[in-house]
């Protein structure tokens, strides 16, 4: 994962245009799952409306003295995204007002877009702006505007059952590591799993988009087929850094994704649960009303709550393969648990013996109760056939790993059956 985000750094990435199209092509090129679904410029995707394609050739501002700053070749943060084509002389008072720093870091550039207004600006830190000479200054941005298309990656791995697990993230921001690459790149590793599993029993739908108007096109074409069919769902970004486990609820903090990943993050350092008022990325369409999928949105730490968002340093200095990896895992213990079957139903009635199958010990003392196989009792317990496999280690308050891994244990033993829907005894 960390290798294939250090490939698509450099690309300059926006909604539509060139860069974006190739680091889709790179998706594909490692996941022929992927298929190509494309919105023309001008087509109305509910209240919004695709825009044109934007493509930027260079830009820089160039004192009189012919030193040049916040060139694009450099960092391509330094020019606003979707900036109009401009070419003249400004005084310093002018330029200021065309140039955006970070709001609290004076060595940092931050990220600045105008989508859906016709606007130009650069980007620098706070310390470069204080470096600016007097005198005339000459603004060049070399992009044009052309009809395009909004591009969008599906890819559907077909289980037995219609009823499919969802993923989403976004790919349609430049050079920035955990904010805009750590999602894709854990995607792409999910498909890659999804893949190894072989036969499963769900189907699994994934799609890469650019946020907002992106999910919002794929809504306006998928929407119905998405309703009826997911079961659980969930939109991932920031997925790289090491410092903490986020989940952005749904709408409600209630449906079975919000649940499935509560469960999953017990036991990890540094958690926190944020609500749907807190929401910013792309669980904002899939939760909306009149759409109301269970999606919520997972991160390591949230967007906008870490120093180095939407700015350059948002580089692999955040971004690590442990980071990844602990993404991974935590999302690989719910789809190993969707997988497992959702609902466990033990197959005796009463407590069963556990010490003639090597479970439990065969002599009593006065502390048996605190035996680690204790902690299998209590999952037998709640292995009614109509509680999930996440209910139960909220229950227990026993991280989801773990209690998966004493059902496959009790499988071994024939002691349990597993179901995909509620299946009491």
């Amino acid at each position: 994962m960390l290798s294939f985000a250090k490939e698509l750094f450099p690309h300059n990435r926006s909604l539509m245009g060139p860069d974006i199209r190739t680091s889709m092509q790179m998706f594909a090129s490692k996941h022929p799952e992927f298929n190509l679904i494309r919105f023309k410029t001008g087509t109305t995707v509910f209240d919004w409306e695709v825009p044109m394609e934007w493509t930027i050739r260079e830009s820089f501002i160039e004192h009189e003295s012919g030193v040049r700053y916040a060139q694009f070749a450099d960092n391509n943060l330094h020019l606003m995204g979707y900036s109009e084509p401009v070419d003249k002389i400004i005084s310093r008072k002018e330029l200021l007002t065309r140039i955006h720093t970070h709001p609290c870091d004076k060595s940092a550039i931050p990220y600045v877009t105008s989508y859906y207004k016709r606007d130009w600006a650069f980007c620098m830190s706070a310390d470069q702006v204080e470096g600016l000479p007097d005198g005339k200054f000459r603004v060049f941005i070399d992009s044009e505007f052309n009809p395009g298309h909004l591009c969008i990656q599906e890819a559907i791995i077909k289980g037995s059952s219609d009823q499919e697990i969802f993923f989403s993230s976004y790919l349609c921001h430049p050079s920035m590591a955990n904010n805009e690459l750590s999602g894709p790149v854990l995607l792409g590793k999910l498909i890659d799993y999804v893949r190894s599993m072989g036969d499963t029993r769900y189907t699994y739908r994934f799609v890469l988009l650019a946020e907002t108007i992106g999910s919002i096109a794929y809504l306006s074409l998928r929407h119905q087929i998405l309703k009826r069919n997911v079961v659980c769902g969930y939109n991932l970004t920031c997925v790289g850094d090491e410092r903490a486990y986020s989940h952005i609820e749904s709408r409600h903090g209630k449906n079975l994704s919000d649940i499935a990943l509560r469960s999953a993050l017990l036991g990890h350092d540094n958690v926190v649960t944020y609500s749907f008022l807190e929401r910013g990325s792309d669980e904002r369409q899939y939760c909306a009303a009149g759409i109301d999928l269970p999606v919520s949105t997972f991160c390591r730490s949230k967007f906008e709550t870490y120093p180095e968002y939407h700015s350059n340093k948002d580089d692999f200095n955040v971004v690590t393969a442990q980071g990844l990896a602990g993404s991974f895992c935590v999302i690989k213990s719910i789809l190993d648990s969707f997988e497992f079957g959702l609902y466990p139903r033990i197959k005796v009635l009463c407590e069963p013996q556990l010490s003639k199958r090597g479970l439990y010990p065969t002599t009593s003392s006065l502390h048996a109760g605190q035996h680690p196989a204790q902690q299998l009792l209590n999952v037998i317990a709640y292995c009614d056939g109509t509680t999930t496999i996440f209910d139960i280690a909220i229950k227990l308050n026993v991280p989801l790993r773990h209690v998966l891994s004493y059902l496959v244990e009790l499988r071994k033993h024939d002691l349990v059956s597993t179901f995909s829907e509620a299946n009491p005894l």
